[in-house]
């Protein structure tokens, strides 16, 4: 089979395809044989090898998100057989013709969704959900997302909307992405150079972390609160927290998936039903070759993507 492999930390020009024997499924464990492969930004930073907890072991296989069908079976496994169609958080190692899932967090894909649209929708839908309930707005309170752009972004700015939020501010690093999220129910856009981002919300959902956390954290309201989810770092003001009453709570879908497994659930049923019923668009920037795992890498780290880039095996 083939995958994507790097062998030393750097930009994407450090990734290779390479030919590989194929993976076995262990206890609990699908093998899948990949249709999509999601891009996100900590697969990105963790080439870099400045992702959470640090680099990956070298060398790497990266991604985390995947839709496809079952080729195999591990033991223990019960709810799954060869021939599903499903899509699964990984962590790691799906760049690659075929992929181990754990069987927990694996999806079947409905007959009428293609395979690019679940790993547009679950994955990042699942992060945009956990993000909200972690936050839990109640009446009346606004919502700014940073990254509002980006595969989970541009869901969590429809989602917010669809929970009632009465002010959704989108933070972006350009002023060309504002038509598409007034598009999508933003009510403001700003941009990361602007002096002030409006008046502060009561919660900020941070995508990008690192050097804007503090610009991030200045923007929630006084006894706000930021639900912080990105895998960017940064450090945070502490005067900023006790002069303004606020709080910042960590999130990581790998803790969400095992202590709030109902909720987890619960999230993927929502946002099945939300999108076939049209209420909620998972869009796709782009859909690349896996061959052109390094393209896709580009246009993450310019921060030119419009939702979802997808590889295609």
């Amino acid at each position: 089979m083939r995958r994507v492999r790097f062998h030393a930390y750097g930009g994407p020009e450090v990734l290779r395809v390479e030919e590989a024997e194929p993976p076995v499924a262990g206890p609990g464990e699908l093998l899948v044989r990949t249709e999509a492969i999601g891009v996100t930004l900590p697969c990105v930073r963790r080439t870099h090898g400045d992702g959470n907890g640090g680099g990956d072991p070298l060398p790497a296989v990266p991604g985390g998100e995947i839709a496809g069908t079952v080729v195999a079976v591990g033991p223990e496994v019960t709810s799954f057989a060869v021939g599903d169609r499903v899509t699964s958080l990984t962590f790691k190692g799906s760049y690659a013709e075929l992929a181990l899932a754990p069987a927990f967090l694996a999806d079947r894909i409905p007959d009428d969704a293609s395979a690019v649209e679940a790993v547009a929708l679950v994955r990042s839908g699942q992060v945009a959900l956990a993000a909200l309930s972690t936050a839990a707005p109640r009446d009346g309170e606004s919502v700014l997302i940073t990254g509002a752009a980006s595969a989970t972004g541009h869901l969590a700015v429809q989602l917010a909307k669809l929970q009632g939020v009465p002010r959704v501010v989108a933070a972006v690093s350009s002023a060309a992405k504002a038509e598409f999220l007034y598009g999508l129910g933003a009510d403001e856009v700003v941009t990361y150079d602007q002096d002030s981002w409006g008046e502060p919300a009561d919660i900020v959902l941070d995508g990008v972390g690192g050097e804007l956390l503090p610009r991030a954290l200045a923007a929630v309201a006084e006894g706000g609160r930021l639900i912080f989810f990105n895998s960017g770092g940064g450090t945070v003001p502490a005067y900023e927290l006790l002069a303004g009453s606020k709080t910042v709570t960590g999130l990581t879908m790998r803790r969400f998936t095992t202590v709030h497994r109902e909720r987890y659930e619960q999230h993927r049923a929502q946002l099945w039903e939300l999108a076939g019923a049209g209420r909620l668009r998972a869009a796709v920037h782009a859909e690349l070759p896996l061959e052109e795992a390094a393209k896709a890498h580009e246009i993450i780290e310019a921060r030119a993507n419009l939702g979802k880039v997808v590889l295609r095996p």
